[in-house]
């Protein structure tokens, strides 16, 4: 039971770890001398950047997908603490339900936020609020690591539905 309690948190905080870098990091849309994120765009050359602001035309797909990933990040992270609070609270037998509505919450914001992203980056990349030309460019990491915290987010919110408090 203890190795289980021990990979559940660790595969809780890989999660999380995945919803910061990817909400943070400056790589959704790289390219050979510039990356973009959710928040602004950065030339690898000069090591400028330029911050995203109202100018640009889809500046409100932009933030939704800020919103969505804020969201899901702060979801995952209180859903931690509602599982290490249920964990001492819950009587032996009863489900983990309150920190899986939580997590599975996380999963659909940051689905929601990639899916924007993905509907969204030919527009948002053809804007001329950009200093150089953007549009050439492809999926960085970030956004890689976005669907993957969407599935691991997936998976534990799934996985603490299922689980009962045990001994």
């Amino acid at each position: 039971m203890l190795i289980l309690l021990a990979f559940i948190i660790v595969f809780h905080i890989t999660s999380a770890a995945l919803l910061f870098i990817s909400t943070i990091d400056n790589a959704w849309w790289v390219g050979d001398n510039f990356s973009t994120d959710i928040w602004r765009m950065c030339t690898t050359n000069t090591s400028t950047c330029m911050a995203i602001t109202d100018e640009f035309n889809e500046y409100q797909s932009i933030q939704a997908v800020q919103a969505a990933m804020i969201l899901s990040t702060i979801f995952c992270c209180v859903a931690f603490l509602v599982f290490i609070l249920q964990l001492f609270r819950l009587k032996q037998g009863e489900r983990f339900v309150l920190t899986s509505i939580i997590q599975l919450l996380s999963c659909l914001c940051v689905m929601i936020a990639a899916s924007i992203y993905t509907d969204r980056h030919e527009e948002l990349h053809k804007n001329q609020g950009y200093r150089m030309e953007v549009s050439k460019g492809h999926y960085g990491y970030s956004f890689v690591l976005a669907w993957i915290a969407f599935a691991f987010t997936l998976i534990s919110g799934v996985m603490y539905l299922v689980l009962r408090k045990r001994k």
